[in-house]
């Protein structure tokens, strides 16, 4: 392994695989998974969501239980875990989301999708680290990603923003994902803004990852929200990691500082423009040096 080709990996596909967790680790967090399973309250039923589309959540996924108590529980052990090996490869870097994604047998697509938006991304970058807790393959639904469509479509993305790759979704899918079949206690550190996807698991047997979602330490996160009320207007919203605990996603969030309102100007692209984009310099070329800390830790790590 060799530091420049995996800064360039990273900044030219969006995202780096590395190994992160011991197998003993691996062991004990299926466990407390499974023990602390009693405390949640349950999904967030498709009539909560109050979204078109909101059936189709097949897996169980920390981020949408309705016990706030139960997230934090997750958060907790999670980071806890997570915190020495996350301080190895990011430099400054703060978790604000932690998930158990289970998927059942004959179940469990993610679909194609970008993570939201955490920061103002033309500034610096938000990244998930994607860890199975068993070998994770084709035939169980691994994650799947769109290399280099980072930071290059639907900058302000929220629960209730309009996605611009909505109508192209099966052909990103029939032609352009690579699967990231990883081994358990590996892991992939995505760019949020990455392109990506899951199928269907098509196994009888466990199923399980963890996602740990991270900011710049000196950065607060950031949340757009679009009021049905106002279809064409975002507010952009300064929250933090509490914000996440205890709000429904496709809810008007409460009582939340707002940084500013815009109109939204993200039509709907067809494939043309999407592979003309893919061809474009990215949002934050410009202070793309500044994000370097992301990997940097990895060389040493390495000694590479």
């Amino acid at each position: 392994m060799n530091y420049p080709l995996l800064e360039a990996q990273f900044q030219r596909d969006g995202y780096v695989r590395v190994p992160f967790i011991s197998a003993k680790e691996v062991e004990e967090l299926k466990k407390k998974f499974f023990d602390t399973l009693p405390q949640s309250g349950g999904q967030i039923t498709a009539d909560e969501t109050g979204v078109e589309g909101g059936g189709m959540i097949t897996y169980d996924f920390t981020f949408i239980d309705k016990n706030p108590e139960y997230k934090r529980m997750v958060f907790d052990i999670i980071t806890s875990y997570f915190k020495p090996h996350v301080d190895r490869l990011l430099a400054d870097y703060k978790p604000i989301i932690a998930n158990y994604i289970h998927k059942r047998p004959d179940g469990g697509e993610v679909p194609l999708h970008q993570n939201w938006a955490f920061v103002e991304e033309r500034r610096c970058t938000s990244v998930s680290i994607w860890v199975p807790l068993v070998e994770s393959t084709v035939e169980n639904g691994t994650l799947q990603v769109v290399p280099g469509s980072h930071k290059r479509f639907g900058e302000f993305r929220g629960p209730m923003v309009p996605w611009e790759l909505d109508n192209i979704k099966k052909e990103l899918i029939d032609k352009y994902l690579i699967p990231l079949e990883a081994k358990a206690g590996d892991c992939v550190i995505l760019d949020d803004s990455i392109v990506h996807y899951s199928a269907i698991n098509r196994t009888q047997g466990l199923r399980l990852t963890i996602q740990l979602i991270l900011i710049p330490s000196e950065e607060n996160s950031i949340h757009y929200h679009m009021d049905s009320a106002q279809p064409d207007t975002i507010q952009a919203l300064e929250v933090d990691k509490d914000f996440y605990m205890e709000f429904n996603p496709w809810k008007k969030p409460g009582k939340v500082k707002k940084l500013r309102s815009f109109k939204l100007n993200q039509p709907l692209i067809n494939e043309e423009e999407y592979l003309r984009r893919m061809n474009l310099p990215k949002i934050d070329e410009p202070v793309v040096a500044k994000n370097k800390n992301l990997i940097e830790r990895i060389k040493e790590v390495f000694h590479i």
